[in-house]
């Protein structure tokens, strides 16, 4: 699993050139409804092994959380199950607020 940062993300969101990684956001409900990166698709936690099916294991994976220890986990869980791109965002929603875009709400 490789570490990304916030600025490295959006760097790679904005390149044209680049194809674009599932967001897959861990978060429990409340917190994705409060707060999100734009384009995210929420699976909470305790439901990523039952909806595993719904990623597709070759596409690049960018695993978010609010502060990147959940999010950590769930990266680790799939590249157990096979997935080989990977990447966590370090620092989670909370450094992206900070870092790169200040409308997502801090909570």
């Amino acid at each position: 699993m490789n570490q990304i940062t916030p600025a490295q993300l959006a760097a790679w969101l904005a390149d044209a050139g680049r194809h674009k990684p599932v967001l897959l956001d861990v978060r429990e409900p409340w917190e994705w409804q409060t707060a999100r990166i734009e384009g995210s698709r929420h699976i909470p936690m305790r439901a990523v092994p039952a909806r595993l099916a719904e990623i597709e294991p070759a596409q690049e994976v960018v695993a978010i959380c609010h502060h990147g220890a959940r999010s950590q986990q769930v990266a680790m869980f799939l590249e157990k199950n096979g997935f080989s791109r990977v990447h966590n965002l370090q620092g989670g929603v909370d450094a992206w607020s900070r870092t790169v875009d200040p409308a997502v709400p801090l909570y």
